[in-house]
Parts: C-alpha cells; structure tokens; sequence
C-alpha cells in the first residue's frame, strides 16, 4: 500500500461527488441549519457552567439520525459507517480528524429527542422539505435508500376536468394505447 498523499481524500471526495452523491444532494436540497431552533429548544442542554464534555452539535447530530433513518441503520452500525466511509463522514460536517460520536451518543440524542416529542416533527418537516423540493423520500436497507422525483402528472387542465366528471378527453378517444396507459378512475 502506498503512502498517502497530500490531497488524496479531497480527490477521493470529488471522485464521489462526480459520480452522485445522495447526501450531498440532500445538503443541497435541505437547510439543516433551518432546524436548529427546534433542535435547541428540544434538546435545552445546559449552558456548561458545571464543565464536563461539550455535547455534539445539535445539526450534525441529527444529519446523522438523516443517515441512520433513510438507511435503516442500527446506532451500532451507524457509528461504524460514519468511521469508513467518506460520504457518511462529510455529510453530517465532520474532518476525518474529528471525534465521531458513538453508539451510545447516537442513542441518547435520539432519545433526547424522542422524549421532548420532537423527533416526529423534525421529520415530519423534513421529509415535507424533501417533498416540497420535488423528491420523495424513501427509507429501506442501504443499498436502496435513494431520493427519488415525484411522478409527474402531465395531464392538461381540461384532461384532469374531464376525467372525474367520466369523460374521455377528445385527443385520448383516437389513441387506444394512450387510453390504455391512463388511470381514469385514480382520485
């Protein structure tokens, strides 16, 4: 293995970038920022006056619950995942130097959150962010977590009046195969 060069993660990083990254689109598409006031008043840390370890930032701390959620990864995993990948790394704000919170960190956040009846919220309004933004927001194993774009519907204004009231719109009657890709019962 040869040593490691100068500038070979910042390559590394844009090599992942050129090739789409799903995280970096999310950074793109939602202003995480937006949800730190929710955060701060859920979490209401203490202004660390006794001392004692400061607590991750509430943003990056949720960027990873993002991760974790859309890929239906345990704290465990997370933790580890965070570790090895570069992508998972840059996304929630962190230098490959920086400490990476644990399991057990990852854990109580979420739990932090849970309790304070804020977690629903926080994804609520950001999976409304995602849809808002024309994409939609789906979770499953790692391999299939994607964003994905709303379908469009390209029926005109007079199609989409004609059809609830029963009626074939005109264009549709002389084209038997556009008919039959057309849902005219859908609501």
């Amino acid at each position: 293995m040869k040593q490691l060069g100068f500038f070979d993660v910042e390559e590394r990083l844009s090599r992942l970038s050129g090739l789409g990254d799903q995280l970096e689109d999310f950074s793109r598409t939602v202003d995480f920022e937006a949800f730190r006031p929710d955060l701060d008043k859920a979490l209401a840390y203490a202004d660390g006056s006794k001392g004692g370890r400061l607590p991750f930032y509430a943003v990056l701390m949720f960027k990873i619950l993002v991760i974790q959620t859309l890929n239906n990864l345990s704290d465990e995993r997370t933790e580890y995942l965070i570790n090895d990948l570069p992508s998972f790394v840059s996304f929630p704000g962190l230098g490959l130097s920086d400490r990476v919170p644990d399991a057990k960190t990852i854990w109580l956040f979420r739990e932090r959150l849970t309790q304070g009846s804020a977690i629903e919220r926080l994804f609520e309004r950001f999976n409304a962010t995602l849809w808002n933004a024309g994409y939609l927001p789906m979770s499953g194993q790692m391999l299939d977590a994607t964003l994905v774009p709303v379908p469009k519907q390209r029926n005109t204004s007079e199609e989409k009046a004609d059809l609830p009231a029963g009626r074939i719109p005109e264009d549709w009657k002389d084209r038997p195969a556009k008919l039959s890709h057309k849902d005219r019962h859908a609501r």
